[in-house]
């Protein structure tokens, strides 16, 4: 159930929204009309970028597995969450910086230099991603044991499971404000920066987002891999310090999941509008 929930359902999710936001851009791009021979030469630049954005997002992925590594030793819910998280973050945080270099290089390659248009669309790009690793932060503040709202909903168990599930529920519902004002902010940026009017810089934007997914979807999949350890070691009656081990590296996975399924919901959102303005036009 986990594997098919967390790997293979969220891929299939991120894959769709992926490939959606690729079609969008390029279909929003090419169908911008052309007056000047650099608006011509723009235009088909702007319909390779999320192509190439794509296959650069693959090589600063795999560029950035490499840096995944931890010397953290814990035991049970004292390990500290905070440092096994960023053992994972620094893959992520590494494949984006080089997204961004990768990215600024595509501009350069493909927009006529005499426009404003082309770093208009980078700005775009980086706002998707920029976008991307906030949810994702905003994601992990209220789902890891590290931070307060997690704290909190395990300090109600004191008076019984009633004011659990109230707790529960207040934090659930307060973690949907933050996500959605960044979206919102997203959104209008993105179209105040797109010189088309076309919606094309939101699908941009969403490509950047979606760009390094292959390291955002393999922090995912760490989940149920985690979770399956501890499984495994309890019907294998091993050591009460395996066990302990495999609980803390459980309740990162239980977190890393919830970040993914965060950034799942916030990439389908700008596909979604990018695909809707593209049926519009």
């Amino acid at each position: 159930g986990d594997n098919v929930g967390d790997v293979a359902g969220m891929g299939a999710d991120f894959f769709e929204s992926y490939v959606n936001s690729i079609i969008a851009a390029a279909f929003l791009g090419a169908s911008s009309g052309s007056i000047t021979p650099a608006d011509d030469h723009n235009k088909m630049a702007r319909v390779a970028l999320p192509f190439w954005l794509a296959g650069f997002g693959v090589i600063s992925s795999l560029i950035g597995f490499f840096a995944v590594s931890t010397k953290q030793q814990g035991k049970g819910w004292n390990v500290n969450l905070g440092a096994l998280m960023w053992a994972l973050e620094k893959g992520i945080y590494l494949a984006s910086l080089l997204f961004v270099g990768f990215a600024a290089l595509c501009i350069y390659l493909l927009f006529d230099d005499t426009t404003s248009e082309g770093w208009k669309t980078y700005g775009c790009i980086i706002i998707g991603l920029v976008t991307g690793v906030a949810i994702g932060k905003i994601t992990e503040y209220f789902t890891s044991f590290d931070f307060g709202p997690v704290i909190s909903i395990k300090d109600r168990a004191v008076t019984g499971p009633a004011t659990v599930v109230i707790q529960g529920l207040g934090v659930g519902m307060i973690s949907c404000v933050p996500p959605t004002i960044v979206l919102v902010a997203c959104i209008l940026s993105c179209s105040a920066l797109d010189e088309t009017g076309s919606g094309y810089g939101i699908a941009i934007a969403a490509v950047g987002m979606l760009a390094t997914l292959a390291i955002t979807l393999s922090t995912d999949a760490y989940g149920p891999v985690a979770d399956n350890a501890g499984g495994l070691a309890e019907l294998s009656r091993l050591d009460d310090s395996v066990r302990e081990k495999t609980d803390s590296l459980d309740a990162l996975g239980n977190t890393t999941a919830a970040t993914g399924k965060g950034f799942a919901i916030g990439s389908a959102v700008l596909s979604s509008l990018s695909l809707l303005a593209a049926f519009n036009t």
